[in-house]
């Protein structure tokens, strides 16, 4: 019998799909041919939205296992829609099991996602991610390709649960390691510790990195307002999903919006003074920036600060305050925070979303129901200019980061003595000596940990204290270094210097003894070592051999941007739209 469908007839013949299942003879005969392989029945050429969902899932990637079931729920809501929905792995980037760092490939799966969009017959996408580093190297592919595109999150996890007391993922990580190297805490305690934890699908349910950068892509307009806070396990999450793959058939029908209709500067500030509001990563910094290069956006460093000085923070989440996600969600997620934002005039309710209407619209009347959770400009957590406290001095020429509402109010403002170490493997092998000339009052530098010398700058910045000051009772001592904190850390520790020693920063030149002075409420980072010293010191510097000679890990090495500008490639700033690729004839 002969198919009842005309390949390429439809309203859809002019889509981008269609330059694949919509022409006649050899070619079109080739693409469909190969899809009839998978079962399908000819209305799915008719000309209808071809949708990709681009699912990272991996049990490499503990807190992306799950994504499987979103993914049919996205393809329930392309179906009833009138969509044809295609499935398609991307890399998946686990924080927690990944070496050197999930960073260093954050850049690779952008480039994956972006050539996978662009050389397939897509007319849109939702993008299924959850691990910190999947979430905006979905966003960065995406933008560089501007189909129409949604951000679907797997969710954060269960709350932790142990001895009747919550436990947050990588915040009672860093506390309770440090319990037992200060011999409060048995190997027993910690390995029961370990079993209640992590206890559900999903990522880090502190408002860590995953869980900022959640909210930082609905506060951006790219994910589906109220999205950010559902967990993992509720029957919310697969109907967030399944509307999604609704909403992308409409947008692709009609026209848009388009990434790049949505990541307006607009959308930017918003996002960076939501992040202040939650008490959010400063890892955002790095992947707002990038993101922000892909379409054409300028972002300076200093407008983290500029745009948050008078953004108090309303989220009391772990590791700056005392709840977890499921916590916020209940009080209303960031929807209320938001509608607090815009009712405050620092988030401009008129930014498009992918919703099909404004951010203001889709917030108002949101009200937090659990105040203690979500609390009103009125009556903060912490007042205004707790969040992330951008630095400047001749040890940063171009910027360094704090985040305010981590840290130690006593230690920001700092003088100390300088202790350097040139690697991770050296620190955490010295401080482990009872013996090590190390005090309280010493400022710590690591150096060599940031993009290309590590390579990859790991979340090491949050320098574990040395065992000896533990058990004297010294909880925080003022940390500087190149490299990353996770979003789930804690202390007052000073993050992203650049440029990194192993492009030949200032950082480079620091030696053990030298005083550095940190004086926060004055965005100063200074070491008292003059100009001259400095340049007599550099002349003797020796710039690190690249730690690869092939493959990503070099061509990472050679295009890397310092943090101030992103960390992408060199050669990815910028986008090259869905022009379909030249054929295969």
């Amino acid at each position: 019998m002969p198919d009842p469908v005309v390949p390429g007839s439809g309203a859809g013949r002019a889509r981008r799909s269609a330059q694949w299942f919509g022409v006649p003879g050899r070619s079109g005969f080739l693409h469909r041919s190969w899809v009839r392989a998978e079962g399908f029945t000819p209305e799915v050429f008719d000309g209808r939205p071809v949708i990709g969902i681009a699912n990272s899932f991996s049990e490499l990637t503990p807190c992306n296992s799950h994504l499987g079931r979103l993914a049919e729920a996205v393809k329930r809501g392309v179906w009833q829609s009138g969509g044809f929905p295609l499935e398609f792995p991307a890399m998946s980037l686990g924080e927690s099991l990944m070496r050197p760092s999930a960073m260093l490939y954050r850049n690779l799966m952008a480039m994956e996602v972006e050539e996978t969009l662009r050389a397939n017959p897509l007319d849109g996408v939702v993008l299924l991610s959850g691990c910190d580093k999947t979430t905006p190297g979905m966003l960065l592919g995406a933008a560089s390709v501007d189909l129409p595109a949604i951000l679907v999150t797997g969710g954060p996890m269960l709350r932790g649960r142990w001895r009747g007391e919550d436990m947050g993922s990588g915040t009672d990580v860093w506390r309770l390691t440090e319990e037992q190297r200060a011999g409060r805490f048995t190997t027993e305690d910690l390995i029961e510790a370990e079993t209640c934890m992590n206890r559900s699908n999903g990522h880090c349910m502190t408002m860590g990195t995953a869980s900022t950068m959640a909210c930082m892509s609905e506060a951006l307009g790219m994910s589906p307002t109220g999205s950010a806070s559902i967990p993992a396990p509720d029957a919310g999450r697969l109907r967030v999903a399944q509307r999604a793959g609704q909403r992308i058939v409409e947008m692709v029908v009609a026209g848009g919006p388009r990434p790049s209709e949505i990541l307006t500067r607009t959308a930017f500030e918003n996002a960076i003074r939501t992040n202040a509001a939650i008490g959010g990563s400063t890892n955002a910094v790095i992947h707002l920036t990038a993101i922000a290069g892909r379409v054409g956006v300028p972002l300076e460093l200093e407008d983290f600060d500029r745009l948050a000085a008078d953004v108090p923070l309303l989220v009391d989440l772990m590791p700056s305050g005392r709840f977890l996600m499921e916590d916020f969600h209940d009080a209303g997620g960031l929807p209320v925070v938001l509608a607090e934002l815009v009712r405050a005039g620092m988030v401009d309710g008129t930014a498009r979303t992918v919703d099909g209407a404004t951010i203001g619209s889709q917030v108002e009347g949101s009200r937090s129901w659990r105040p203690e959770v979500v609390r009103s400009v009125d009556a903060p957590v912490q007042d205004a200019g707790s969040g992330t406290a951008v630095l400047r001095g001749n040890l940063c020429p171009d910027g360094a980061v704090l985040k305010i509402s981590a840290a130690t109010p006593g230690l920001l403002s700092h003088r100390g003595r300088a202790v350097v170490f040139d690697s991770i493997e050296e620190y955490l092998e010295t401080i482990e000596h009872d013996d090590v000339d190390i005090s309280a009052h010493d400022v710590l530098v690591l150096r060599n940990a940031g993009p290309r010398g590590y390579p990859g700058m790991p979340e090491v910045g949050n320098l574990p204290l040395p065992a000896r000051l533990l058990r004297e009772g010294v909880t925080d001592m003022v940390r500087i270094s190149d490299a990353r904190m996770s979003g789930t850390g804690y202390g007052t520790v000073v993050l992203h210097v650049a440029p990194e020693a192993a492009a030949g920063g200032p950082l480079a030149l620091v030696r053990t003894g030298d005083v550095v002075r940190l004086d926060a409420a004055a965005r100063s980072l200074q070491l008292e070592v003059s100009d001259e010293e400095l340049a007599e010191r550099r002349a003797a510097w020796v710039a690190p051999q690249p730690p690869a000679t092939r493959g990503w890990t070099r061509l990472y090495f050679d295009h890397v941007l310092q943090a101030d500008k992103g960390c992408d490639l060199d050669f990815l700033v910028g986008a090259s739209g869905d022009a379909v690729p030249r054929e295969n004839h």
